[in-house]
This record gives C-alpha cells, structure tokens and sequence, in this order.
C-alpha cells in the first residue's frame, strides 16, 4: 500500500469543493442538531417539516426540489416522520403524485422545535455577523444554482426550483 501512496499525487485536494462543503455542512448541522436536541426533532427534520408546513399539502417532488435533495432520500427521511406520526403521504394522485401534510404530533415538534431554532440560528448569524451570513447565503444559492445545472438532464433535481 505504502508504494502506491508513494506514487500519488495528492496536491490540490483539499480546496475539493464536495469536502469542505460537506466538511462545514457537518460542523453547522452538528451545532443546530445540539441546539434543537430538547425538542426530539433533528436540523434535517426541521427543514423537511417547515418546507411541507410552508406550502401543504406539498407533492414530494416539489418539496425535493425545494430541499434539493433526489426523492428516494427524502423518502427514506421522511419513513421516520411518519413513524413518528408527524407526517402524512397521501396515496398516489390521478397524476401520480404523492402529496405530504404535518399532523398534530407534526405541528406541535415544529411549534417546540422553532423557538429553539431560532435560538441557533442567531447565535450562528452572531458568529459569523449578519453582512457576511447575507453574502454568503446568496453565494452559495448562486453555487446551488451552477452545480445544478451541471448534473445530467434525467437527473430529479434538474426539473426542480429551489426557494
């Protein structure tokens, strides 16, 4: 192994975009996840529970898009919701289409989890200050936005519009 290691040219790896995003995107999900844990909800349920209570009843794709995640995660995320009881998926449609709504058990996390939500967020604008936070928030649907249309075009997320 070690003559192989030896041979390889590894300058340059670590300005990889997929591993610093991934590496903050960890850091910053860990922050929310640990400032939310009292209300038994996690960052990434948070987010799929306010995109389905912005617009319900919400038809999956749409809410992948939004998410910008492919439907088969956002399916297996949202198993735990509906064990939970938090989460509806209607059957499908005459166009096939599955449409999702938040229950009681669904509103009442979003309604502990949000005080404790902005909570984080507001000490993560106070870390790296509101200009820079606005900036970068634009920057990154910017980055979203360019990546997207890098991906083939029988890709899901292609025909979706995030907000």
């Amino acid at each position: 192994m070690a003559r192989v290691l030896a041979n390889l040219d590894l300058t340059g790896t670590g300005y990889c975009a997929s591993l610093n995003f991934r590496r903050t995107a960890r850091t910053v999900t860990r922050m929310y996840d640990l400032a939310m844990q009292e209300s038994g909800i996690r960052s990434t349920q948070f987010a799929i529970l306010v995109g389905i209570a912005k617009t319900q009843p919400v038809p999956m794709g749409r809410l992948a898009g939004v998410l910008m995640m492919d439907q088969s995660t956002l399916t297996r995320s949202l198993r735990l919701l509906q064990k939970q009881r938090m989460v509806t998926v209607s059957g499908r449609s005459t166009m096939r289409r599955r449409f999702l709504e938040l229950t009681e058990a669904g509103e009442k996390a979003l309604q502990r989890s949000l005080p404790l939500w902005r909570a984080a967020h507001a000490d993560f604008v106070s870390a790296v200050g509101a200009d820079y936070w606005l900036k970068l928030r634009s920057e990154l649907e910017i980055l979203a936005k360019t990546t997207l249309t890098r991906l083939p075009p029988t890709e899901p997320l292609q025909k979706s519009h995030p907000r």
